[in-house]
């Protein structure tokens, strides 16, 4: 049962503090499975402790894993499998929870290929409504035998190994994830993967390839093959534990933050963050330099101020999990947004183009979807309203910001942050 509304209460000044964010799921998630899969004992610091990490850590142990959380320091521990990883879990039939976790289901399973036994992969109705096609299509290429217990190209699956071939291709244009789950377990079958066409959020790509190779991993990614259909990224060579392996603050979940500054006009720093960063969603920080914030980057810290925004027209194909914090902004901007590129973001957690319109017109805000994203059309402040979330964190997280300026600001359903950032309305209050 949803909990009641949570009321947002506008800041008394603008913003002007440091704020500390837990890690990266997506880092977090990658590296639990890199971490499985090599040879030794991996420590992973400065993890994040979510709904989604929890699940991919029961789905390891499901196929024989053993990782030991220390939410106290923020590490997770992972006795790595190696060469042992086929056999581990025994000859019987694994199952794994995903829940929620896109990134659970999609990685693992094509690391359950890998396994000596059948795996069954299901999650709750939220996820079993997500598309899975794509990687059960380029599984049964590489000799995967993949069954499909409901609804075809939905979860539940049925998955056994072995992968058999060294090639297959995948659609630029579908989710990333697909694409990371393939190489990571190419990193220990070894293969050759072609994206038919420029892929969408090709940073979460370079992501997964920076984890791997930090395990060990050979990935031919630098300068990406092109052939006449798209890129071809190469893995193999196996993974062995760096021992102990840092996590990075959460970009995603660092744009809100970031938001925050710009539309209460005060500054924000999140430390962790830099130039360095392989994490694809810093790349928010440019859009709101363009709207009129100052930002601030060096090696370890990024520093947001707000400013006098004005709308852009802007493609977030690469950085798409931050569509809806950008609908906020820019209803306190002055000018038309325009967002396009991101038509895929209709099949994550909730339709994140129809979404962010709804709340934004719930708002009093003009708004309109496109064929790959949205219009916005601020013409004053929003209103105070009731935002509904769709079970979705990122949709509660970035209409949250609004109730930092406006007065009457609820959000229902505020618990679904637990999917990634379970303490964020606290962190919010941080801001105060």
């Amino acid at each position: 049962m949803p909990a009641d509304p949570l009321n947002i209460k506008p800041l008394d000044r603008p913003p002007d503090t440091t704020v500390v964010l837990p890690g990266s799921k997506s880092i977090t998630n990658r590296a639990l499975v890199t971490a499985a899969l090599a040879r030794g004992t991996t420590r992973l610091s400065s993890a994040l402790f979510a709904d989604d990490t929890l699940a991919m850590i029961d789905g390891l142990g499901a196929m024989g894993v053993g990782c030991v959380p220390d939410s106290a320091d923020g590490s997770m521990t992972v006795e790595g499998c190696g060469a042992e990883f086929a056999e581990r879990a025994g000859s019987g039939e694994a199952r794994v929870d995903a829940r929620r976790s896109g990134t659970t289901s999609r990685f693992l399973m094509p690391v359950a290929a890998l396994r000596g036994a059948p795996t069954v992969i299901d999650g709750d109705r939220q996820l079993r409504g997500r598309p899975m096609g794509h990687q059960i299509d380029a599984l049964r290429h590489l000799g995967v035998s993949v069954e499909e217990l409901g609804l075809a190209g939905r979860l539940p699956v049925r998955v056994a190994g072995p992968i058999i071939g060294r090639s297959c291709s995948i659609e630029g244009g579908a989710s990333s994830q697909f694409a990371s789950g393939l190489l990571l377990a190419g990193g220990v079958s070894g293969l050759s993967l072609e994206l038919a066409a420029d892929p969408v959020s090709w940073p979460y790509l370079e992501m997964t390839v920076a984890v791997m190779q930090s395990f060990g991993a050979h990935v031919d990614s630098a300068e990406p093959q092109r052939s006449a259909q798209g890129r071809v990224l190469t893995a193999g060579g196996g993974y062995e534990s760096p021992g102990t392996y840092n996590i990075e603050p959460d970009a995603s979940t660092a744009s809100y933050f970031f938001a925050a500054a710009a539309i209460a006009g005060g500054r924000v720093r999140v430390e962790g963050l830099g130039n360095s960063s392989i994490q694809g969603d810093v790349a928010f920080v440019d859009v709101l330099a363009r709207m009129g914030a100052e930002v601030r980057i060096d090696d370890n810290s990024i520093e947001v101020s707000g400013g006098e925004l004005r709308g852009v027209d802007v493609d977030l194909s690469d950085i798409s999990d931050t569509a809806p914090t950008l609908a906020v902004v820019a209803a306190f901007a002055s000018g038309v947004t325009t967002v396009s590129g991101i038509g895929f973001v209709r099949h994550k957690e909730s339709d994140r183009v129809a979404g962010p319109v709804n709340e934004l017109r719930r708002c009093g805000i003009d708004a309109e979807e496109t064929a790959d994203g949205f219009v916005v059309r601020p013409s004053g402040l929003p209103i105070g309203a009731a935002f509904e979330t769709y079970q979705d964190h990122r949709m509660a997280m970035a209409f949250a910001l609004i109730g930092l300026v406006v007065e009457g600001v609820s959000i229902c359903d505020p618990g679904c942050v637990a999917k990634t950032f379970p303490g964020y309305f606290g962190t919010l209050e941080q801001l105060r």
